[in-house]
């Protein structure tokens, strides 16, 4: 199966920035890494994160010496695929990286891409550390298939409570994609809407739409307090809030999907636009995170992403490394994955969490971090709201 070359090249170019003026002093053997991404269309900022948080973990690693795997200490490379946010993408770029022998995969992330790689993942073998808010996520079926972060079974309940303690929410839509990226995300999210005694019901839409006219007009039908975008990508989400409001939508929106919020704000059209909204924010701002920002702008000569899922990727590149060194291989992928399992959420930038998701996936591979509820008031940025990493089984 054939996919698209230059963004191949793409991906190994990026790479090769990783071994520019590094202190590598690793034996003859080299650790490959797949960075399966979203790297085109509306969702592209997501899948950037995750190949620059990818790209400065191989950095960090080859700077300290190498990969100790076993007896010998090697190089980490990585190629980054783009998987176009759908499950055809994703199960392609999966499948070009199986045809290149590596079986350690950093993504995809959205359900549609994760869905269309586990099945691939699972005939070649492949661990992937992933990111999805479906329903089936992970499981007892793919034992090799990791989630870098919680899914809304873990977060949307105190972030819902929070947002209807600040701004009186009764009344709430939620709005997302009529395939699995978002209506497993929307239909989580209206249970925790029920949950905190908010009336709410979900409206979905084509994925691909650019004039959310009529739906906007459905929406305004139900006169909700608030409006919840999901798991909307970046782009369809600022494009919602601004025909919304120029529909004359006056109440507060959210995004239980997680961040984007500088792309939506930049879309709709500013802040005085978007007014009042709250949102899960899988990063809480710390001097630890102030210093990766400065670490990647020496490494990269760039700023990171502006969106903070850059620094859930680069935590869970990070214990995909530490497990191939606990495992003592990179060719055994059931050993690395049992590795991991025992190996403790413990991150130098994001503090210490736990592994989650027996109650809700029917297995302990999700990790679990402190996050924070995002917010905009009255068109200004707030501090974000701290919360204790989601607890679980």
């Amino acid at each position: 199966m054939k996919i698209n070359t230059l963004k191949t090249i793409v991906g190994v170019a990026f790479a090769g920035m990783a071994f520019t003026g590094q202190a590598v002093h690793a034996q003859d053997c080299e650790v490959k890494i797949g960075a399966v991404a979203v790297l085109s269309g509306p969702a592209a900022n997501w899948g950037q994160s995750l190949r620059a948080a990818v790209a400065m973990n191989v950095r960090e690693v080859n700077d300290a010496g190498g990969l100790k795997v076993g007896s010998k200490t090697c190089k980490v490379s990585f190629v980054a695929l783009d998987s176009k946010y759908t499950a055809e993408g994703a199960a392609a770029a999966l499948n070009e990286l199986a045809s290149q022998g590596i079986k350690l995969i950093v993504g995809p992330l959205g359900s549609p891409e994760v869905t269309g790689g586990k099945p691939v993942a699972l005939r070649n073998s492949m661990l992937m550390m992933s990111n999805s808010y479906a329903k089936d996520a992970i499981g007892p079926k793919w034992p090799l298939v990791f989630h870098v972060g919680p899914g809304a079974s873990g977060w949307a309940d105190p972030i819902i409570a929070e947002a209807k303690a600040r701004f009186k929410i009764t009344r709430a839509v939620v709005v997302a994609p009529n395939d699995q990226g978002g209506t497993d995300i929307a239909s989580v999210d209206a249970a925790m809407y029920k949950k905190n005694g908010i009336e709410v019901s979900e409206e979905y839409y084509q994925r691909g739409t650019t004039n959310f006219a009529p739906i906007v007009l459905r929406i305004l039908s139900k006169n909700p307090d608030a409006i919840d975008l999901a798991s909307s990508p970046g782009g369809d989400a600022g494009t919602f809030v601004k025909q919304l409001r120029q529909a004359g939508f006056k109440g507060v929106f959210g995004r239980l999907g997680g961040p984007s919020t500088d792309e939506i704000v930049r879309i709709a059209g500013g802040l005085d636009v978007v007014q009042n909204m709250y949102w899960y924010e899988p990063i809480l701002r710390t001097p630890a995170i102030d210093k990766v920002d400065a670490k990647y702008k020496q490494m990269f000569n760039q700023d990171p992403p502006a969106i903070t899922f850059f620094y859930q990727w680069l935590a869970g590149s990070r214990m995909v490394m530490k497990a191939i060194e606990a495992a003592g291989t990179a060719d055994d992928t059931a050993k690395v994955a049992e590795a991991m399992r025992k190996l403790p959420v413990d991150d130098p930038d994001l503090g210490s969490g736990h592994w989650i998701g027996q109650d809700f996936f029917g297995i302990n591979q999700e990790m679990s971090h402190p996050f924070g509820v995002g917010l905009i008031a009255d068109g200004k940025y707030l501090p974000v709201v701290a919360k204790p990493a989601a607890a679980g089984k």
